[in-house]
């Protein structure tokens, strides 16, 4: 049986606020089985606790934030990337600030930290939403999707009509060794032109060539250049893997992306939440010791019905 996991240990993440500016400490810690990913303003009094699903997104311009009793907690998508990506189902988050540290702008910071600490297997299954029946969402130009499939997918179209940015396209079957190894460590990027409008709004105070890919007029501004050389489009995917686990469980089915972004990976969510006739809460029978985030790599992994 595929069992749910948590943290072993604590582990310290500590650094600046991509849009706030602003330094914070966090501190994740062991969670029972089915507590699911909680967030704590400890810095608050009293302290509010803010769980990770989507009926508590409260705003997603430029980043996915999370809300409950006035304290909101933003830019979570990269940390709940790496947690997905490290199949961790189960943590409390203590955390003394309004937003996740951007650290150096992806998810690889956070995976390195968790797979130090390690992994703890809890005593209740693993269950997966397995989807039955399409499900899309347009917004004016842009779409996403999610259709069945054996295995959890993503598939992402990036279009931006800039001379260095050119159209992307990436296809990724999920697994942690190829998160880990391929997309984690795929930073956030923004335009050179933008970050003085996007300042005066509040927005990208913590950003520097640190943290994120600066696109100027004629080339990448960073100094060691891109990571990938479609390092946009395996961010955005990484972005995604963040966005869709505030479903709650893991996903079993593929996922189609054309110029999606965290306002439209929200609305697939909710609209996959109210559609309950599209899709079955389903727990995997292990019986080949493979790793609970691989969904039917074998027909050694069988179904049962939850």
């Amino acid at each position: 049986m595929a069992f749910q996991k948590t943290l072993k240990d604590k582990v310290i993440f500590s650094g600046i606020g991509l849009h706030s500016g602003k330094e914070v400490s966090m501190t994740l810690r062991p969670a029972d089985a089915g507590t699911g990913v909680v967030f704590h303003r400890v810095d608050l009094t009293p302290s509010v606790s803010i769980e990770a699903r989507a009926g508590n997104v409260v705003n997603t311009r430029l980043s996915t934030t999370i809300g409950k009793s006035g304290a909101t907690v933003s830019t979570i998508e990269h940390l709940m990337a790496a947690l997905t990506g490290c199949g961790i189902d189960n943590v409390h988050i203590d955390i003394d600030g309004p937003e996740v540290p951007i650290m150096d702008g992806s998810a690889a910071p956070f995976v390195r930290g968790l797979r130090e600490v390690g992994t703890r297997v809890l005593n209740l299954p693993k269950k997966y939403m397995v989807i039955k029946k399409p499900i899309t969402v347009i917004d004016g130009d842009k779409k996403i999707s999610i259709i069945p499939s054996r295995y959890y997918r993503i598939s992402f179209d990036m279009r931006f009509n800039h001379p260095v940015v050119n159209n992307q396209f990436k296809s990724m079957k999920f697994s942690e060794e190829g998160f880990e190894k391929d997309y984690a460590a795929a930073r956030t990027f923004g335009f050179l032109i933008e970050v003085e409008t996007l300042k005066a709004n509040g927005l990208a105070r913590g950003g520097s060539l640190d943290n994120a890919v600066v696109i100027g007029d004629e080339g990448i501004l960073n100094e060691g250049g891109l990571r990938y050389q479609d390092e946009f489009v395996r961010h955005k995917i990484m972005d995604s893997v963040g966005d869709l686990s505030l479903a709650g469980h893991s996903f079993i089915g593929h996922v189609k992306a054309y110029k999606s972004g965290h306002d439209l990976n929200h609305k697939l969510v909710t609209e996959i939440l109210a559609r309950t006739d599209c899709w079955k809460l389903e727990e995997a029978a292990d019986t080949s010791g493979a790793p609970a985030i691989l969904p039917l790599p074998s027909p050694e992994l069988a179904w049962s019905k939850a």
